[in-house]
């Protein structure tokens, strides 16, 4: 069994957002990028796969430009077999329709029967390409899974389903899971894993080898625009209360029906 694992770069969690313009979006002058932090439970699947034998291979596809190779060679580091970027001029400004139509495509080409990725990524929190991809690949889809098994090419994945339920899903390959917090503990690169990873060399494919019409990707062709980019509002400077405890209550009561409104 082939896995694929879908991975994308975004800003660090603790990366400070600046708006370069209101049309344009972030500013990336100064961003640090990692690895998607649920993808990294989606990698670690995969990997531990591959240590017990029940996979063939890991297969690393992420869109984007030559500035990601960086978070692709740490999934290589980590144990990762091969990986792909999907980088072409049409797939610019493709929205989560497009990016899936990529993915999609790639992980056909690749030859994958089950593919990985995290449950969202916390860029753009839409937590809409997995499923996207499963459709347009015609695979079935377990989202956000913190457990799994698999045996003899069934998969059996435990879900939250809200309320403190949890779901238990069987399903057959070709399959499309996307992979939550708590499913496992990623591994860090070992030296050995880096200084091999160097040496492994990222495959770049654009539409035609993917055999792709540009058209159905790219700004042209997404349904979903963002632009008016903008911070939120910083919040108002804090109050401090004066006088006695009686007098602190009394007006805090009052600025929470008469300010705040909320009793």
């Amino acid at each position: 069994m082939k896995i694929g694992v879908l991975l994308k770069q975004v800003p660090a969690s603790d990366a400070r957002i600046k708006i370069a313009d209101p049309s344009t979006g972030i500013d990336t002058a100064d961003i640090k990028w990692e690895i998607n932090p649920y993808d990294e439970y989606a990698l670690e699947a995969a990997l531990q796969l591959k240590d017990a034998k029940q996979a063939s291979s890991v297969v690393v596809l992420t869109v984007g430009g030559a500035d990601a190779d960086q978070r692709i060679r740490d999934a290589l580091a980590r144990g990762a077999d091969a990986a792909v970027r999907l980088d072409d001029p049409a797939f610019e400004g493709s929205d989560c329709l497009g990016i899936a139509r990529i993915l999609a495509a790639a992980a056909k080409a690749e030859g994958v029967e089950l593919l990985l990725a995290g449950k969202q990524a916390i860029d753009g929190d839409n937590a809409q390409v997995p499923g996207m991809v499963a459709e347009l690949l015609g695979w079935g889809n377990i989202s956000v899974v913190d457990k799994l098994e698999f045996a003899d090419g069934t998969v059996k994945a435990w879900r939250a389903s809200g309320g403190g339920a949890r779901d238990v899903v069987e399903a057959s390959l070709p399959l499309v899971i996307t992979c939550d917090k708590g499913l496992n503990e990623p591994r860090y690169a070992s030296l050995k894993g880096i200084m091999m990873a160097k040496r492994k060399k990222i495959a770049v494919k654009g539409a035609a080898d993917l055999g792709l019409d540009p058209s159905t990707v790219g700004a042209a062709a997404a349904l979903v625009v963002e632009d008016n980019w903008s911070l939120p509002p910083e919040r108002p400077a804090g109050r401090i209360l004066e006088g006695d405890d009686a007098t602190r209550v009394k007006e805090l009561v009052r600025l929470l029906r008469d300010e705040a409104k909320v009793i």
